[in-house]
């Protein structure tokens, strides 16, 4: 089975920039579709950036223009690179990953992804 294991999280004043990485084991991840959630405490689980087999990336609107997602075929990894940080970026940062053809599930639909991380955390301070 596809195995994640997330990495690169910390503390941060707001502002600043953090790259978390996600490394995958077991299959490649060139062909599926990759995304990055988080949950902060006491809300749930929300949807931050998808990428798909085609490298067609999709955004939440909290985070489009400061969040950019991408990926390493040649490193298995999938990273989200985090500028602009604000204290509302603070939470558990997941990577999670669905096999499909075509076009990645709504971020909405977190059911759809199959294999998660345990995630990693994410604090921003000002």
């Amino acid at each position: 089975a596809l195995q994640l294991v997330e990495s690169g999280g910390g503390s941060v004043q707001v502002g600043g920039s953090l790259r978390v990485s996600c490394r995958a084991s077991g299959y490649l991840v060139s062909a599926y579709c990759m995304g990055w959630f988080r949950q902060a405490p006491g809300k749930e689980r929300e949807g931050v950036a998808s990428i798909d087999r085609y490298d067609r990336t999709s955004y939440a609107d909290s985070v489009k223009g400061r969040f950019t997602i991408s990926r390493d075929n040649a490193q298995n990894t999938l990273y989200l690179q985090m500028n602009s940080l604000k204290p509302e970026d603070t939470a558990m940062y997941y990577c999670a990953a669905v096999w499909r053809s075509g076009s990645c599930p709504n971020l909405g639909v977190q059911a759809d992804f199959a294999y998660w991380g345990q995630g990693t955390q994410v604090t921003v301070s000002s």
